[in-house]
């Protein structure tokens, strides 16, 4: 026991024993600065400083951009920059999604493909089938009080809603004799109209050309986009007068009539509309007497 009370004592007397830290000036021996010191000052004054410097250095790399320069930490305008990119990497499929879908269409109307799915009508209408007599059609009174709010509003309502398509009358593109009518078993979803060569083809409504090139089948396109989901294609062209972006209007002449393309037998203007991706029939609007 006498021995351990020693040894502490010893402990206790190295860490308490005074020191002088002495500067000197070498040339002259001149005493400087002194510092007196125990090993346990010194001890606790490195620890505080070490403490210090790590409070410090997490500060800094907390708080300030420093820390942007030491490996393993991203940088914040590098952060934003990915954050937009991700965002426009987004739209641009999104985008190119669309394009391509676009793209496609314009391709299934130059080529004149279209899906042909027959179905029986009459299947369609056996599960709506109902026996009136096991309905009540007395009408309630919520219903009578909505048809009478209906028929207010469309008394006093300024806007057609509902555009019937049947009513719709285009210009005649070219004025001549039609040498092959529309058929969808043939799968000639046009009429060709036969006309002198150089004639001037014409749009049939308002609106912006999304198409003009030539093309090995159908010689020189051109196609509008109009109104309503409607598009209009002009084939076999001797030479286009509008460009991809134009803005037409209805009789403002965009070609003229040509004898182009592989699939031609003479000067004629093939002509096609298509309504929302869905061929129709051109006599149905247009008179090109």
């Amino acid at each position: 026991m006498a021995k351990k009370i020693k040894k502490r004592r010893e402990i206790r007397r190295k860490l308490l024993h005074k020191y002088r830290l002495v500067i000197l000036n070498e040339s002259t021996f001149e005493e400087k600065i002194s510092f007196k010191l125990s090993r346990l000052n010194v001890f606790v004054t490195g620890s505080l400083c070490i403490i210090g410097l790590i409070g410090l250095t997490t500060l800094l790399i907390a708080f300030t951009p420093l820390r942007e320069y030491i490996p393993g930490y991203s940088s914040t305008k590098l952060k934003r920059q990915a954050t937009e990119l991700t965002y426009k990497t987004d739209s641009l499929v999104r985008t190119l999604n669309y394009t391509n879908r676009y793209l496609n269409n314009i391709r299934m109307v130059l080529r004149g493909d279209i899906e042909n799915n027959e179905t029986n009508r009459d299947s369609l209408f056996e599960q709506f089938k109902l026996d009136p007599s096991t309905i009540n059609l007395t009408p309630i009174r919520e219903d009578s009080m909505l048809r009478a709010e209906v028929a207010l509003e469309d008394k006093y309502n300024l806007f057609e809603r509902n555009v019937d398509k049947s009513d719709l009358v285009l210009f005649p593109p070219v004025n001549g004799t039609i040498s092959q009518h529309y058929d969808t078993e043939k799968r000639h979803f046009a009429v060709d109209v036969v006309a002198p060569k150089d004639t001037p083809v014409k749009a049939v409504a308002n609106g912006m050309v999304i198409f003009s090139e030539w093309t090995a089948d159908t010689g020189y396109v051109i196609i509008l986009e109009h109104d309503e989901g409607l598009l209009s294609v002009y084939k076999h062209n001797g030479s286009l007068s509008k460009v991809q972006g134009d803005i037409v209007r209805a009789g403002e002449v965009i070609a003229s009539v040509g004898n182009t393309g592989e699939l031609t037998t003479g000067p004629h203007l093939h002509f096609e509309i298509w309504d929302n991706g869905t061929p129709v029939n051109p006599l149905n609007f247009i008179d090109f007497n």
